[in-house]
C-alpha cells in the first residue's frame, strides 16, 4: 500500500530543504516532491571511467587522473595558474583562469588530482578549462560514479550538486509513495513511469549516451509524449470551457454577402468561398467560433475577414479587427472603408498614437454602437474601451500576440463570448499548428486570387550594389515601382530609422531624376500615412523602408523589391516582405542583397528564398533552421515552455498524441487535470484569462 501521492507532499519534506532553499526550488518550479521528480536532466556526462592523457581527442568530456608536475602562474593576455598533468600515457594542461590562493597553494607538483572536462587545443596542445576536480592519496583513487551524471537546470544559488544529492535522496522513496500512471492502456507500450523517471535521474553506466543527448532515448520520448499530452489537453480544456460560455447565434444573411460581393472589382478564388463557407456556419451556431485562417502573403485572407464582420453586423452586432501594427491596422482601416462605408457601414478606429480629442470621440461612439466595425491595433485591449454589442473579433497576425492576448477581448462583449477569427500570413507547418493552436480550427487559404505573377529572387553579394541600383533606375524608366527594405541586427528603431535615411539619401543622390520617399517606424502616423498615398499614387518612385512594410502594405504597381543584409532576418519575415511585390500583373522580383561573408545559415536561408515561394515549404524550412520558438514567434511560445519535449524533433509523435488527447477528453475525463497539474504545475493552464 503507497503513501499519498508526490504531488501532495512539499519539498521541505526532504533532509536539508529548509525555508531558503525552498524559496529557490520554487524559482525552478518545484514546489513539491512531484516536481522534483519531473525536474529532468538537459545532457548527461559520462564519470563512470578514466581516459588515458595519451589517447585524448579535443572536444571530448573526459575523466581524467595524474600527478600534477609543474605549476604556474602566467601572464599573457589574461593571468592563469597553468598545471601540468601526467599519468604515464601522456601530458594534459589545466588552466584556471579565476583561481584563489587557497587553490593555487593546494594545486602544487607531487599532488594527485582527478578532474573532469572539456578537452580543448591550446598554446600547450591540449588543455582544459576550469576543470571539476577532486584529490585523492596516492594508493587509493577516489570511486568512480556508477551511473551517467545528470545535468539539471539550476538557478542562483543552487548547485548541481545540490540538486543530484536531492533526486539520489528522493528516488528511494518513490516505491513508498503513489506515482500513478496516466496514459491509456493504448500508450502504455512504453515501460512504466516509475522505470522511466529512475533510468533518466540516474542511468546506467552502459547507457546509449548519444541517444540521451539528442532525446530520443524510449524513455525521454515517452515523457516527451506525455508532456506535448499536457499541453494539448490544456488547449483542448481551454477550448471546453470557453465554447462552454455560448456565444451570439448569427444567421447567415446571404442578400448582405450578394451585396458586398457585387461592388468588388474582382471574384473571391474556391478556397476564399471555402473558407467564408466554413467562417459563416461556424458564426450562426450559439458557440463561441475559435477559428484559425492561414493564407500565404496575398491569399486574400482581408477579403474573409470581411465577409465575416459583414455577418455580425448584418444581424446587428459589431465587429473588431485588431492588427499588430499602425501600418497594417491603416491598412485594413482603408481597405473596410472603401468596401463598407458604400454599404452604410460605419467603422471607427481606435489606436495608441490618436490625439485626445479623436480617440475620446471615437470611444464614444464604440461604446454606443454608432460605430459598427472597430479598426485598431494593441489599443483595443485597453481597460477603456467599452463596446456596445461586440460579437466578432478578428485578430491579425496572430504569431504576435500570445493567447492571453488574444482571450483578453473576451471581456469585452456584453454577456456572451465573442466569436473569434484569427489570421495569420505566416504559414504554421502541420504540426506546430496542431501543437501550439489545438483549441482552434484550423481553415487554409491555398490558392492566390488570378493574375498574380510569381516572383523571382535573385540573391546578389553588395558588392555589385551600383548595379542593383541600376536596376532600380532600368524599372522605374518602364513606369514601375520599387521598395528598399533596410534591416538591422539590433532590435532599435532609432538605429535602424538611421540606417533607411543614410540609405534613401544615397539613392536619392544617385537616382536624381526620380523621387525617393522614406518610411520608417519612427515617423507621426500622419507623415507615414502620406508617404505611403505617395507611393501607392505614384509620386514616390522608390519607397526606401524598414521592416514595418512586412505586413499590409499593397501597391500593385510595385515590382521589384531590394532587401539589404536579408541574412539577418528569418524566412517567414524575407517571405512576407517578398510578398508586397508581385501583386499586380507585372513580372515582379525581389533581390537579396547580402552581406560578406555568408554563414552557412545564412547561405540555407537564402538559398530557400531563392527555390521556392510557397509559403509552406518556407516554413517546414524555416522550422527546420530555427526551431518552433522563431517560427510561432515568443509571445505564442512563451507560453509552451517544455522541460523535455521539442515541437521539431517529436513531430513524428504530434499525431499520436492529438487522437490521444481527445480520446482522453472523451472516455478519461478524470485524467485530464492530474496530467496537466503534473507538467504545467497549477499556474500555467491557459485557461485563467
Amino acid at each position: 500500500m503507497t503513501g499519498p501521492g508526490l504531488a501532495d507532499i512539499e519539498v521541505t519534506a526532504l533532509k536539508g530543504v529548509g525555508v531558503q532553499l525552498a524559496e529557490k526550488l520554487a524559482k525552478l518550479h518545484i514546489v513539491s516532491l512531484q516536481d522534483l521528480l519531473f525536474h529532468l536532466p538537459l545532457r548527461y556526462m559520462d564519470r563512470t571511467k578514466v581516459s588515458p592523457i595519451g589517447a585524448l581527442q579535443p572536444n571530448q568530456n573526459v575523466v581524467v587522473q595524474g600527478v600534477i608536475k609543474a605549476a604556474d602562474v602566467v601572464f599573457g593576455r589574461r593571468r592563469s595558474l597553468m598545471c601540468r598533468l601526467q599519468d604515464g600515457s601522456g601530458t594534459l594542461t589545466l588552466r584556471f583562469y579565476h583561481f584563489s590562493a587557497n587553490q593555487k597553494a593546494k594545486l602544487q607538483p607531487g599532488a594527485h588530482i582527478r578532474c573532469y572536462g572539456e578537452t580543448r587545443r591550446g598554446a600547450s596542445g591540449l588543455e582544459i578549462y576550469h576543470p571539476e576536480y577532486e584529490f585523492y592519496d596516492e594508493q587509493a583513487p577516489a570511486n568512480l560514479a556508477s551511473t551517467l551524471t545528470p545535468v539539471y537546470p539550476i538557478t542562483e544559488g543552487i548547485s548541481q550538486a545540490r540538486l543530484r544529492g536531492l533526486i539520489e535522496q528522493l528516488l528511494p522513496q518513490l516505491g513508498q509513495h503513489s506515482l500513478p500512471e496516466l496514459l491509456p492502456n493504448t500508450e502504455q507500450n512504453w515501460g512504466s513511469l516509475e522505470q522511466a523517471l529512475r533510468y533518466l535521474h540516474q542511468p546506467p553506466a552502459d547507457a546509449p549516451l548519444d541517444q540521451l543527448l539528442d532525446m530520443r532515448h524510449p524513455y525521454q520520448q515517452r515523457l516527451a509524449f506525455e508532456e506535448l499530452l499536457a499541453h494539448q489537453l490544456s488547449l483542448l480544456k481551454l477550448r471546453q470551457r470557453v465554447q462552454a460560455e455560448g456565444a451570439i447565434g448569427l444567421p447567415e444573411n446571404p442578400l448582405s454577402l450578394e451585396k458586398f460581393l457585387a461592388g468588388l472589382a474582382f471574384a473571391p478564388t474556391g478556397a476564399q468561398q471555402r473558407v467564408i463557407g466554413e467562417i459563416r456556419t461556424d458564426l450562426s451556431r450559439p458557440v463561441p467560433m475559435l477559428r484559425l485562417v492561414q493564407g500565404d502573403v496575398g491569399s486574400g485572407k482581408t477579403l474573409v475577414a470581411a465577409a465575416a464582420a459583414l455577418q455580425a453586423i448584418a444581424n446587428g452586432y459589431q465587429a473588431a479587427i485588431m492588427a499588430p501594427t499602425e501600418i497594417l491596422a491603416e491598412q485594413h482601416l482603408q481597405n473596410f472603408r472603401a468596401w463598407f462605408e458604400p454599404l452604410g457601414i460605419s467603422v471607427g478606429w481606435l489606436s495608441g498614437k490618436q490625439k485626445a480629442s479623436e480617440r475620446k470621440a471615437a470611444l464614444a461612439a464604440t461604446a454606443s454602437g454608432e460605430h459598427q466595425l472597430i479598426v485598431g491595433t494593441h489599443a483595443l485591449f485597453q481597460d477603456e474601451v467599452a463596446f456596445a454589442d461586440l460579437a466578432l473579433a478578428i485578430i491579425d497576425e496572430q504569431h504576435r500576440f500570445g493567447v492571453h492576448q488574444r482571450l483578453a477581448l473576451r471581456g469585452k462583449s456584453r454577456g456572451l463570448r465573442p466569436h473569434q477569427l484569427v489570421m495569420t500570413a505566416t504559414p504554421i507547418p502541420r504540426t506546430l499548428a496542431m501543437s501550439a493552436y489545438a483549441d482552434l480550427d484550423v481553415s487554409i487559404i491555398d490558392e492566390l486570387p488570378p493574375g498574380r505573377t510569381p516572383v523571382t529572387t535573385v540573391v546578389v553579394p553588395n558588392e555589385r550594389r551600383s548595379q542593383v541600383i541600376e536596376r532600380v533606375r532600368a524599372a522605374c524608366a518602364e513606369g514601375r515601382q520599387a521598395y528598399w527594405v533596410c534591416t538591422l541586427i539590433e532590435e532599435s528603431e532609432a538605429l535602424e530609422a538611421q540606417a533607411a535615411e543614410v540609405t534613401a539619401t544615397e539613392l536619392a543622390t544617385a537616382l536624381g531624376e526620380l523621387q525617393v520617399g522614406l518610411v520608417h517606424g519612427r515617423l507621426k502616423p500622419a507623415e507615414k500615412e502620406a508617404v505611403m498615398a505617395a507611393f501607392k499614387a505614384g509620386q514616390i518612385q522608390v519607397l526606401v523602408a524598414t521592416t514595418v512594410i512586412e505586413v499590409g502594405v499593397d501597391v500593385p504597381n510595385a515590382s521589384l523589391m531590394i532587401i539589404e543584409n536579408p541574412e539577418r532576418l528569418g524566412l517567414a519575415q524575407l517571405h512576407q516582405l517578398r510578398g508586397r511585390v508581385g501583386r499586380g500583373s507585372t513580372a515582379s522580383h525581389c533581390v537579396l542583397l547580402y552581406g560578406q561573408p555568408l554563414s552557412q545559415y545564412g547561405r540555407a536561408r537564402l538559398s530557400a528564398m531563392r527555390e521556392t515561394s510557397d509559403g509552406f515549404a518556407i516554413a517546414e524550412k524555416d522550422l527546420e533552421l530555427r526551431g518552433p520558438g522563431e517560427v510561432l514567434g515568443t509571445r505564442q511560445t512563451g507560453e509552451m515552455q517544455f522541460k523535455l519535449a521539442d515541437l521539431q524533433r517529436d513531430a513524428n509523435l504530434i499525431n499520436r498524441i492529438r487522437s490521444c488527447a481527445l480520446d482522453i477528453a472523451k472516455h478519461h475525463p478524470d485524467l485530464v487535470d492530474p496530467i496537466i497539474a503534473r507538467w504545467l504545475g497549477q499556474a500555467q493552464e491557459y485557461a485563467h484569462v
